[in-house]
């Protein structure tokens, strides 16, 4: 697991122990990374189910200007740390343990707006839809924000979530991204 491009090109990351985090393949992260490039120089990202910050790091390298980096397990983030210290992206970071339903909750009420969100919570859960309506119920999204989606199922259930501009479907061997645009 490495950065692809950008500041920090080519750096190898740590990566959690065990088989409770699932790394997005370099595959998937390339395809997701070129259907955004455009978007990312000074965009303020936020990493759920972060695991070791991979795609978060990878947008910091490509220029966006902060990311917040959000997952569960404390064993994640310390591999999080590591990766945010070794890439010096220390200053632009922030590193939260929470459930990422009440993180969306704490920081939609102290009014956090971001303008892309990485997604990969752990498959077999079933919650992309669920994630993107509680951040535009919450109000975490910039007009234009754009929310990327791993999964390993071919269907995610977005009705009733307002505001949306477009969605594009991806498939990378197994998993499937999903690319949530909001309307400006």
């Amino acid at each position: 697991m490495r950065i692809i491009t950008g500041s920090a090109k080519g750096m190898t990351l740590f990566s959690p122990k065990g088989d409770q985090v699932r790394p997005t393949t370099e595959m998937a992260k390339e395809g997701m990374f070129s259907s955004i490039q455009f978007d990312i120089e000074g965009a303020r990202v936020l990493d759920l189910f972060s695991g070791s910050g991979q795609l978060g790091l990878e947008a910091l390298s490509r220029g966006a200007a902060f990311a917040v980096f959000v997952d569960a397990s404390q064993d994640s983030l310390n591999v999080t740390r590591q990766n945010v210290v070794k890439t010096g992206f220390t200053d632009r970071s922030r590193i939260i343990r929470s459930e990422y339903g009440e993180y969306i909750k704490n920081a939609g009420k102290q009014n956090e707006k971001f303008d892309i969100v990485f997604a990969d919570p752990p498959y077999g859960k079933e919650i992309i839809g669920e994630i993107v309506k509680r951040l535009l119920k919450n109000g975490l999204l910039n007009d234009g924000a754009i929310v990327l989606c791993e999964t390993d199922n071919g269907e995610v259930e977005l009705e009733g979530a307002e505001g949306i501009e477009s969605v594009k479907k991806y498939k990378y061997g197994k998993t499937f991204v999903y690319m949530v645009r909001i309307g400006s």
